[in-house]
């Protein structure tokens, strides 16, 4: 069970980089003026997205077995799944973000996406406290 715990740790590594760093380029896109800037920043968090939805995957396939395996249980799980789930949708809106930007159809300014790209930061303090303390 080891192995499956590293796995999990280090795919959770990696969708969490791809999950800061996309919004990160939201906000790059949010205040390009030229075309060619615009193309490459599209390209780039397309790629990212593309990227990062796999690493995803498999961070939850290992975690379901870290838990099936363990048999965890307690609030603290509950509440760390809970906000796995936000951490799903968060991923999912990313890409209707990124499908706005690429039609154009973006509504929100940089400023909303420097706030926006907090919210994963918050879930990853809190889901580590979660899983080392297990405070309740």
């Amino acid at each position: 069970m080891l192995w499956i715990k590293a796995f999990h740790i280090i795919f959770i590594t990696s969708w969490f980089a791809g999950l800061f760093y996309l919004p990160r380029l939201f906000v790059n896109l949010a205040m390009v003026a030229g075309e060619e800037e615009r193309s490459r920043l599209l390209l780039m968090s397309h790629k990212l997205y593309r990227f990062v939805t796999p690493i995803g995957a498999l961070a939850l396939i290992f975690g379901t077995w870290l838990w099936l395996g363990y048999g965890f249980a307690g609030v603290w799980l509950h509440i760390k799944l809970t906000l796995v789930l936000v951490l799903i949708a968060y991923h999912f809106y990313c890409g209707k973000l990124l499908n706005d930007f690429k039609q154009g159809l973006n509504t929100h300014s940089h400023v909303w996406y420097r706030w926006f790209n907090e919210i994963p930061v918050m879930i990853l303090l809190i889901i580590v406290i979660l899983v080392t303390v297990k405070p309740i």
